[in-house]
């Protein structure tokens, strides 16, 4: 069936975010999860090394298991949630995630561990392309939109930004199973909220299509061995074979994957959607965004560690210009498109970013204040060009199809992320003799790669943000 004869999204009656608060508490509890989940158990590696006799092999395991199969699995169950139901994806994946979470009380090994991460994040993913397709069900007013957006992901930069401290006060009272427990009242909290405050699917409004299983199948390999030759770039740098094999997996999966949604009658992802102006705009505003990012948070972390000596506590204090920026924005966002509209305040938005890329990567070494207010401008182009890509992709979709627009805007980012990541990982470690931690002895060598990565990295996102406003306004 064709994208364009779908049926159009049915009114939504709230004309509030007051008249429909348990289900935006709910969905901003789910984002919260999701965003908390391995930036808190971070806080615990040392104990769980210590505890567990866990290798650094099995901490890596611990935490990129999860990210690798919830990254990579997100459009696999959103096209299932489009077919199966949104709603009812949403409430069954949180049960099982609280069950997943459950299961650490159980664990005496690393390598149970490993498993039960590994199921913590296949069950994130099934309620992750939910969050935004079940909130578009609630409104129909596209400033109401954008202001649950913002409410829902203000829940998750609030929990970014006090997730290691609290996961930290935690494990100074309670056991580290306690960080994965706690997520299972909050799973259930979530369930009530959404279960009685959202209502059920219709099935006039699901996708009749059968799910393409192989072309599933080969997009959630290309995915999770795409993050992967990431990960891999960065740990182990090119010259080992493991992210090369990686890199040729993602390609060959890829290649095959693109062949089948060809050639099927009925594709998993129809290629017609990303043709359309607003849906190809907003994942390419999405995917400038990742490599941005990437590019700041991983550069700025790094120069304020080992290159200043701060502590990893100071360094996360360093960074939180850019949080308190997207929080104390948040509200205005809807203002700021209101007044100048979402074909102006885009590319404002994308400029602010490309501003503060561009400062950090010019005047960052000549000391902190210059980082500072990088850091607040790239935050705050940030903040108003993911609400409005965000909103725009899902209004460019029929609802058939919004679930696995939401995870397709999501894996967007993540796999941007971790290609700016790789791009800065290599040329850092290409300008350095040693490993990073003798940064300090080759200072010079280390700012100048950040910079030249920084400025690589910023040339292409001003080449992606300048298409997509382009292809926005066409």
């Amino acid at each position: 069936m064709s994208v364009d004869v779908l049926e159009a999204p049915a009114k939504a009656r709230a004309t509030s975010l007051r008249a429909v608060w348990p289900a935006i508490f709910g969905l901003s509890v789910v984002f919260l999860v999701e965003m908390l989940d391995n930036s808190v158990l971070n806080v615990a590696l040392p104990t769980i090394a210590r505890e567990l006799n866990a290798s650094a092999s099995d901490l890596q395991w611990i935490t990129s298991g999860y990210s690798l199969l919830f990254g990579g699995l997100m459009i696999a169950f959103g096209a299932i949630a489009d077919r199966f139901g949104t709603r009812r994806m949403m409430l069954i994946g949180l049960g099982l995630f609280a069950l997943a979470n459950l299961a650490v009380l159980a664990v005496r090994t690393p390598g149970e561990l490993i498993a039960v991460r590994a199921a913590v994040g296949i069950t994130a993913a099934m309620t992750a392309p939910g969050t935004m397709a079940l909130c578009f069900r609630l409104f129909d007013q596209e400033n109401l939109l954008m202001r649950a957006t913002g409410v829902i992901s203000s829940v998750g930069l609030i929990g970014l930004a006090a997730g290691p401290t609290l996961g930290g006060l935690i494990l100074q009272v309670l056991p580290w199973q306690t960080l994965l427990v706690i997520n299972v009242p909050i799973a259930v909290l979530a369930v009530l909220c959404i279960r009685f405050g959202i209502p059920a699917d219709r099935p006039e409004h699901r996708n009749s299509a059968p799910l393409d299983l192989p072309g599933a199948l080969l997009g959630t390999a290309t995915i999770i061995l795409g993050l992967w030759t990431a990960t891999l770039v960065v740990e182990d740098g090119w010259g080992n074979t493991k992210p090369w094999l990686a890199a040729v997996g993602a390609l060959l999966s890829a290649i095959g994957f693109v062949v089948r949604e060809k050639r099927t009658s009925h594709p998993m992802f129809d290629f017609a959607l990303i043709k359309r102006p607003q849906v190809s705009a907003s994942l390419a505003y999405q995917g400038a965004l990742g490599l941005g990012l990437a590019a700041l948070t991983y550069s700025v972390t790094l120069q304020l560690q080992l290159v200043w000596g701060w502590s990893p506590a100071e360094a996360a204090l360093g960074n939180l210009p850019q949080i308190i920026t997207m929080l104390a924005l948040g509200p205005f966002v809807e203002k700021i498109v209101d007044k100048l509209g979402t074909h102006r305040a885009g590319p404002l938005g994308a400029a602010a970013v490309i501003a503060g890329l561009l400062l950090y990567a010019l005047m960052g070494r000549q000391g902190y204040a210059w980082i500072a207010v990088a850091l607040v401008l790239t935050a705050a182009g940030m903040r108003v060009v993911m609400i409005i890509a965000s909103v725009t992709v899902m209004r460019g979709l029929p609802e058939d199809r919004q679930s696995i627009g939401a995870a397709l805007t999501d894996t967007s980012q993540e796999i941007a992320s971790s290609i700016g990541l790789a791009v800065t990982g290599t040329i850092v470690a290409a300008a350095l003799t040693g490993s990073l931690t003798d940064v300090g002895a080759s200072p010079h060598s280390f700012e100048n790669a950040i910079t030249m990565a920084t400025l690589a990295l910023t040339a292409v996102c001003t080449v992606m943000v300048t298409w997509a406003a382009r292809r926005a306004a066409s």
